[in-house]
């Protein structure tokens, strides 16, 4: 398929909140998405399982554009992502254009990232104020109210550093839920963690 064929904006009657519409990816020879085909719907959750290796990872650096396509779009909330409209057709999408369609998705990466010279709360209050313009109270409050949904309002004024590795999970996600992302993606969540701190984030 070439770039005409692909539609510059996916119709109400269909659009899923992600879809992926041939996609391929490659490293030299080494093909690891060939094709890719799918949907996931408003709400849907879905898991994607495989051997290590199979490309699991590579689908959602692909969908927070960490990799770059070799064929086929990707559409988030019916927009293109991966590609932007000029002139009647899709052309790769500049920087400026996927970080627009992108600021609707968040991740949760295996290894937390958290900012370790700040508190939970303001690690998960940074990212609404600088990025979504939010007030310091308004961040604050969406903050406390994440931290109480995973039970981390005890450790609110804690360092990373202060925390054990499902704790600093939890925060991480409430980070994260915190910039009220439509698409979430979790990459391994609890691969990080020891056995009997699992349960704490599941």
């Amino acid at each position: 398929m070439s770039n005409t064929d692909y539609p510059l904006e996916l119709p109400e009657h269909d659009r899923p909140m992600v879809r992926f519409m041939n996609v391929s990816k490659s490293y030299g020879m080494l093909n690891v998405i060939s094709h890719l085909d799918f949907d996931v719907a408003e709400g849907e959750m879905v898991t994607i399982i495989g051997p290590s290796g199979s490309g699991k990872t590579t689908v959602l650096r692909a969908l927070m554009t960490l990799e770059t396509i070799n064929g086929g779009v990707i559409y988030v909330d019916g927009k293109p992502l991966t590609h932007m409209p000029r002139d009647g057709v899709l052309v790769p999408a500049d920087e400026r254009y996927q970080r627009k369609i992108r600021s609707s998705i968040g991740m949760c990466f295996q290894h937390f990232n958290l900012f370790p010279h700040m508190t939970a709360i303001q690690n998960c209050m940074e990212g609404p104020v600088q990025v979504l313009g939010l007030s310091r109270k308004e961040a604050l409050e969406r903050s406390e109210e994440l931290l109480k949904m995973v039970g981390m309002i005890d450790k609110r004024d804690q360092h990373p550093s202060r925390l054990s590795g499902g704790q600093q999970q939890r925060v991480a996600i409430a980070r994260a839920l915190a910039m009220r992302p439509k698409v979430m993606l979790f990459d391994e969540v609890t691969s990080a963690l020891d056995p009997e701190v699992i349960g704490e984030v599941t």
